[in-house]
């Protein structure tokens, strides 16, 4: 069987366990590990390909993108057109739909795959919410966040000038509504609460109750646990009071950094243009023969 070859663009918080998830993956092949300072080579990838320009990592069937979502668009752009097959786990919701359009038409033309928001909200908990609307067409879901670490909210707000390091955490308080929690060292020179207002007024925090709180060590508060609690009442056909949860404790950029790997093996699968994770076949993510895996999971 020829291994897919897979690239790591971006490494940091999640490229470090899409690597390790890559390592135990038995149809892929690490074809090398693309990040900015490619002179820097920590211990970990001492027997890998580090690079700059994914270029120099020969043929790649497929880039995994470990990179902000608010950079996700750039390095998409350029691999596919370049018809290289590329993943990522874009996570500002709205923003989804026309990133989809975009991606689509650049993926179609150069005859290559994208599959974008396959994290696991947006990415597996867009299949649970998909799954329950199936079983109740009529109804209300709710998807709780947390408690946890947000890794794109933590991403935007050490963005944001002044901030020396960060920490968002993700508080539900109920019905789909949640309170943001931010920690931040502030950089010398700057204004606690002129960075505390643009992070209010950053698209990631200026839809829900955000309150910046200022700390000596980020990194002695760090935990990244998070989780989710969905739910959805609603009618089944023409009966009412149906109810269903999903719930799930996990590590969040583990967890993310899986789900990347499985979706980088349905991307070998699927025709040229652009996909979320409800638009793929959920067979095609996983490892193993098809007659074999029907008998296991059906």
């Amino acid at each position: 069987m020829e291994k897919i070859k897979a690239a790591v663009v971006g490494y940091g918080n999640i490229g470090k366990f899409v690597l390790e998830a890559l390592q135990v993956a038995p149809d892929f092949e690490i074809a090398g590990i693309v990040r900015r300072n490619a002179s820097e080579v920590p211990d970990e990838l001492k027997n890998y390909k580090v690079v700059s320009g994914i270029e120099a990592l020969g043929k790649v069937d497929v880039a995994i993108l470990c990179t902000p979502s608010r950079k996700v668009e750039a390095f998409a752009s350029e691999l596919l057109a370049k018809g290289i097959n590329t993943v990522d786990s874009f996570d500002i919701h709205t923003e989804i739909p026309e990133l989809h359009r975009k991606l689509n038409e650049i993926a179609t033309q150069h005859k290559a795959v994208s599959i974008m928001s396959a994290g696991w909200d947006p990415g597996t908990d867009s299949i649970v919410r998909a799954m329950l609307e199936a079983c109740a067409p009529k109804g209300l879901t709710y998807t709780n966040f947390g408690p946890g670490m947000s890794m794109g909210h933590t991403v935007a707000v050490k963005a944001i000038e002044g901030v020396q390091a960060a920490l968002s955490m993700t508080i539900p308080t109920g019905t789909g509504i949640h309170r943001r929690m931010v920690y931040i060292e502030l950089k010398p020179g700057y204004e606690f609460s002129e960075v505390a207002n643009a992070i209010k007024n950053d698209p990631y925090f200026v839809h829900d109750e955000t309150h910046v709180i200022r700390v000596d060590s980020v990194d002695a508060l760090k935990d990244m646990g998070h989780g989710v609690n969905l739910t959805r009442k609603g009618v089944s056909g023409k009966t009412q009071n149906q109810l269903f949860e999903f719930n799930m404790h996990i590590n969040n950029p583990a967890l993310t950094a899986q789900i990347l790997v499985s979706t980088a093996r349905a991307a070998m699968r699927q025709k040229p243009g652009c996909y979320t994770l409800i638009e793929i076949p959920m067979i095609d993510l996983l490892y193993g023969e098809r007659s074999e895996l029907i008998a296991h999971l059906v």
